[in-house]
């Protein structure tokens, strides 16, 4: 967690370490600065006080702004107080608006059948007319409720948000979108500046506010498949989301801009000639070159939708660049109520209350716009206000008569309402639910194999990759989300990538270590395994690696078979996925080109035996290849091909794409891949800098020479062996499973390879170590403490190592019923 300041006590602490310990989990919070608050006993008696003090109708029911109760009419007024100083002479005393019967600042509201929220409006026929509540007016004169004589209409700017653009960070906001919205940003503005900066006398006349009241109208299109707890009619009126009787004019770009009545009182704004210098929207199609300044306001506020904040703030800044001259100012709404207080010297001097009009989760409630509003200070008066919402918030409750654009008119001369498409993710399109396996039948051939340099770091005879190129493809989603929708069914792991791991200097280093210290034990099994394979399985082998794993320790048997023997063999590397199978497109391309008999698949080690298992099952309609795996090591006793049964540290399981050509885990997902395609991956060019890939290989390869004897000597001893697998592992991670509580093996990965993916890919939970497990564990130890997960030592494990999953997890590590799961 991620806080300013720590303000916790003590027994705070104590709580969360607590917590913690129930979740099986460490938390840690980070800060930059660490404080107390000291509060007097008393101290709401003093606020309560100080509230009625500034509020005299705090003694009423309903919401105020300092969020005690006042009478409901009255909600959000701004109360000078006692100990305000009295305003300059100079200010003008706004008088209580007159009730010009039927006029829009008449105080009735016409309602039609079935309009209206409250009991009266409900029993009101069809001609009668609800008078709201009368007040006594707030400091600027304004009777919540009512629209004043000569208060502006609100006018709808079609922005021209680019389509499928989020409307901020909540659902992702990546460079790609920081593009498209930086491009677009100077139109919007000069939108906005066309509509601020018209002749208030040119335009249609907007249509008079009894025509169609806001409780009477259908609700906005849902444009970006927000839900709407609105009906979707096609009754008339409604100009793309708002309805054109309930106060809402609009302009379009490249038509004038609706006629907005000047306040009483105040000077209209008209048009004049351009002055010299003036800032413009050059080039943008139906809007004007330049920007009369002379024209427009002089102060304008921008004012965002709660947490709708970056999408307003970067039109206000653009507002800005676009009037030049003129003052541009930016805040938002809130739910939090504070006490407003007219006084020059504290920070909320004034409030405006109104309902919600977003359908809250949590029910209906109030809503404040703080400092908009002048109060006796008329020099704060805003000449415009830009109310910026999200199509979900674009509701009749927003255009009602006590709703925001009500309250924001009688402060302002113009106000505009600007809507921002609400930005729903797209789920992943799944035209047909995604086969148990991929269809075996092929009809057309599929392309040649991917080879470096344009497709991973390996040089071209080193591997053909029988996989697409999705490089171009966004698949990396964060881990705890990855890990959640795996386990709650939603996804399949194959469907989607986790971030690569970038590794500290220190796990780099670690990684050289190991390397130095394991090179030629590496060396021996590879040549003990290949050499096996060229005994018992064909002289000319096809090496057929199981991507991403398995493909390192192809290129180093293949480079084995040319050290010792002069043997070119042919390396390619397939897909295989647990619970999808193999690519069987990679199958038939193999079987067009090779004998299947000569296939030979290679692993770099096993776990418990999973894809061993499913590559068994994988090949059981294509008889014609064994499905036997070679692997380097074997400790799941999974295999009978293979150059060591010993659980020790494979370099290149320390690593992910930058060990293995800089090349992805492989993907299968349906809109991607038909029956008839290659599974995908991605290169990651752009860890080139950070690529240990060849000089893995390489420094394997440097050590075959002086394990010559060694390997002969070993490939003997493992020909008279009895090498059947005895699955060994397999019962192991059973009894784990069951023993931990977990009741699913596949969240149990054994071995040290198996542990190293769990710390860098999953959702770690803990880590059993073979108690006196030495330098093999190194880097495991390492990363268990970056990512703050309990390494337990242990007796009786077949590996020196097994890798726990966090089980059931959801976001925040828990259990589907809230807790951790505890082992026995």
């Amino acid at each position: 967690m991620v806080a300013l300041v720590d303000m916790r006590s003590p027994e705070d602490r104590a709580r969360l370490d607590a917590f913690a310990s129930d979740l099986g989990a460490r938390v840690d919070l980070v800060s930059a600065a660490t404080g107390t608050v000291h509060l007097p006993d008393d101290v709401l008696e003093r606020g309560r006080a100080l509230v009625a003090a500034h509020d005299p109708d705090s003694s009423g029911k309903g919401a105020s702004a300092s969020g005690l109760a006042v009478p409901a009419a009255d909600a959000g007024t701004a109360s000078p107080g006692p100990a305000v100083p009295a305003a300059p002479s100079a200010s003008p005393t706004i008088p209580p608006t007159p009730a010009a019967a039927g006029g829009a600042g008449s105080g009735l509201v016409a309602v039609a059948p079935g309009a209206g929220s409250g009991p009266a409006a409900r029993d009101a026929g069809p001609a009668e007319a609800v008078r709201p509540s009368t007040t006594p007016a707030d400091v600027t004169g304004e009777r919540p409720g009512t629209a004043p004589v000569g208060a502006p209409e609100a006018v709808r700017v079609e922005l021209g948000w680019p389509e499928g653009l989020p409307d901020g960070g909540r659902h992702g906001f990546t460079p790609a979108h920081r593009a498209r919205l930086e491009a677009a940003l100077p139109a919007m503005a000069a939108r906005l500046a066309q509509a601020l900066t018209a002749d208030p006398g040119s335009g249609p006349e907007p249509a008079p506010a009894e025509a169609l009241t806001a409780a009477d109208a259908p609700g906005p299109p849902d444009r970006a498949g927000a839900a709407q707890a609105l009906p979707r009619g096609g009754a008339p009126g409604w100009h793309d989301g708002a309805p054109a009787g309930a106060g809402v004019a609009e302009a379009r770009p490249g038509s004038p801009a609706p006629a907005v009545p000047p306040a009483d009182g105040l000077a209209p704004t008209g048009s004049a000639p351009e002055p010299d210098g003036a800032v413009g929207a050059a080039g943008v199609p139906g809007l004007p070159d330049r920007t009369p300044l002379a024209a427009g306001p002089r102060s304008v506020l921008v004012l965002g939708f709660e947490e709708l904040m970056y999408a307003p703030l970067r039109l206000a800044g653009a507002l800005d660049d676009v009037l030049g001259g003129a003052e541009v100012r930016y805040s938002t709404t809130t739910r939090s109520p504070v006490l407003a207080v007219d006084d020059p010297g504290y920070a909320i001097r004034t409030a405006l209350t109104f309902p919600a009009h977003d359908a809250p989760a949590d029910g209906p409630g109030p809503r404040y716009a703080y400092n908009v509003a002048p109060g006796t200070d008329p020099a704060r008066r805003f000449d415009a206000v830009v109310a910026v919402v999200d199509s979900a918030a674009d509701t009749p409750a927003l255009h009602a008569p006590d709703g925001l654009l009500a309250r924001l008119a009688p402060h302002t001369d113009r106000l505009l309402l600007a809507v921002v498409p609400s930005y729903v993710p797209t789920p992943p399109t799944v035209t047909a639910p995604v086969p148990e396996r991929q269809a075996p039948s092929m009809h057309q051939p599929p392309p040649e194999p991917l080879r470096g340099p344009a497709f991973s770091s390996y040089a071209p005879d080193d591997v053909g990759w029988l996989l697409q190129d999705f490089s171009h493809v966004t698949l990396e989603a964060p881990t705890e989300e990855r890990e959640e929708a795996i386990q709650s069914g939603g996804a399949h792991y194959a469907e989607s990538l986790p971030v690569e791991y970038q590794p500290s200097e220190a796990y780099q280093e670690l990684f050289r270590a190991a390397l130095d210290t394991s090179a030629a034990r590496i060396a021996r099994a590879v040549g003990a395994v290949t050499e096996t394979v060229l005994a018992e399985r064909s002289p000319r082998p096809v090496l057929v690696s199981l991507a991403r794993a398995g493909t390192p320790v192809g290129v180093l048997m293949r480079r084995w078979a040319r050290h010792a023997h002069g043997l070119d063999l042919p390396h390619y590397a397939v897909s295989i996925v647990r619970g999808r199978g193999i690519d069987t497109a990679a199958l038939r391309w193999l079987a067009d080109h090779h004998d299947p008999a000569d296939v030979v698949f290679v692993d770099g080690w096993t776990g418990k035996g999973a894809i061993t298992r499913e590559l068994s099952d994988a090949l059981a309609p294509y008889p014609d290849f064994d499905p036997r795996i070679a692997v380097l090591a074997d400790p799941g006793r999974c295999v009978d091909t293979y150059g060591t049964r010993d659980d020790f540290l494979v370099p290149s399981a320390c690593l992910n794409s930058t060990v293995s050509g800089l090349i992805s885990r492989t993907v299968l997902r349906s809109d991607l891949v038909g029956p008839d395609d290659f599974h995908g991956a991605k290169f990651y060019r752009e860890l080139a800098g950070a690529d240990l890939s060849g000089a893995f290989v390489d420094a394997i390869t440097a050590r075959f020479e002086e394990v010559a004897d060694d390997v002969a000597a070993g490939v003997k001893e493992l020909a008279a062996a009895d090498r059947t697998p005895t699955w060994e592992g397999w019962r192991a991670v059973e009894r784990i499973s069951e023993e931990y509580g977990i009741h699913d093996v596949n969240l149990v990965k054994p071995g040290v390879g198996e542990t190293t993916r769990v710390l860098l890919r999953r959702v770690p939970w803990k880590i059993l170590a073979k108690r006196g497990a030495g330098a093999d564990l190194d880097h495991v130890r390492l990363l268990a403490e970056q990512r703050g997960v309990p390494v337990e030592e242990t007796d009786g494990l077949p590996y020196t190592c097994v890798g726990l999953i966090h089980p059931r997890y959801t976001r925040g590590a828990t259990g589907a019923d809230g807790k951790a799961v505890a082992a026995r």
